[in-house]
């Protein structure tokens, strides 16, 4: 299963490459959510594009970016100024007497000193690192749809919870971040031919076995490093009682030969670009329309390498 992509996280990509538009109320929605549900989680690409901001809409963005970095460093701050008072506790004993104890208390309160500081030097920093732009199942991402008859980028998790179903599918399906190709019809027939969208990536990274029997993760890019537009199902999931859920799954299907060599047996479906705006239209098409899109991707050949 495709378990992790690197992404297009900002959505002014998408406005540059396919003229789409932010769905701001959206990102609004979500941010405000995240300043109080540490559960949620964006590539740190995805707010940074943010901090920039200058127009008003997106101002209310950067607001709500800001107030959770500020909350996570105070966090930070707060367990560094307690570590320091256990060092110096530590410190002061020690200077007693040399006891076990105590020693190991000085050995992770500066441990912890350092971690802490690096997580300081981590959130404010500027110059992005592809990391930035990574995402993993329950990460949230921008995802590119059409609405009356517009592209739009909205924010959705890398995890789709269908319409309908209840909240502990999350749990029970845990791998539905994938939406297998031979199961469209079957577990996303409430998706498919309804909820289309595109997500672009310029890599994915599947588990492999190594040699040794180990888990090794490999990092799949086209030769020609071309951006990959990826096929996805998303859902609009409500309930009373509970904030709306945007989500979204990647369609995956039988791999490449190079892929399958390396160890894996899916692939994410990489449609063309001259398919897309069929793609992300799907009422009105019938399924064999629809099928006949993801049966003719783009066929690239996928280098892989060890992941960092």
């Amino acid at each position: 299963m495709c378990y992790s992509a690197q992404i297009w996280a900002e959505y002014k990509k998408y406005v540059r490459a396919f003229g789409a538009v932010l769905d701001i109320e959206a990102y609004v929605r979500l941010f405000w959510q995240r300043t109080t549900d540490s559960s949620i989680a964006v590539p740190r690409a995805m707010d940074a594009e943010f901090l920039d901001a200058v127009s008003p809409q997106e101002l209310r963005v950067k607001a709500l970016v800001e107030q959770v970095l500020s909350s996570r460093a105070k966090a930070i701050e707060e367990d560094i100024a307690a570590q320091r008072l256990r060092l110096a506790t530590a410190e002061e004993k020690l200077a007693k007497k040399m006891t076990k104890t105590w020693s190991e208390n000085r050995r992770i309160a500066t441990d912890k000193i350092a971690s802490g500081q690096r997580k300081l030097e981590e959130l404010w920093r500027t110059a992005q690192k592809p990391r930035d732009s990574r995402i993993f199942p329950g990460n949230w991402a921008p995802v590119m749809v059409v609405e009356d008859g517009q592209r739009v980028v909205k924010p959705m998790r890398f995890q789709c919870r269908p319409e309908g179903k209840p909240a502990f599918y999350d749990e029970k399906y845990p791998g539905t971040y994938n939406a297998r190709r031979d199961n469209l019809l079957g577990f996303w027939k409430g998706q498919f031919g309804v909820r289309h969208g595109v997500i672009a990536a310029e890599s994915f990274f599947e588990n492999v076995r190594g040699p040794d029997g180990s888990n090794v993760v490999l990092q799949f890019t086209p030769s020609t490093h071309e951006t990959m537009l990826i096929a996805c199902l998303w859902s609009h999931w409500t309930a009373e009682g509970a904030p709306d859920l945007l989500s979204f799954a990647l369609i995956t299907d039988d791999p490449p030969p190079e892929v399958s060599a390396a160890g894996h047996d899916r692939c994410p479906v990489y449609i063309k670009p001259e398919n897309v705006d069929r793609w992300l239209r799907p009422e009105g098409a019938s399924v064999d329309e629809m099928f006949a899109i993801l049966d003719d991707p783009v066929r690239p050949y996928y280098e892989h390498l060890e992941a960092a």
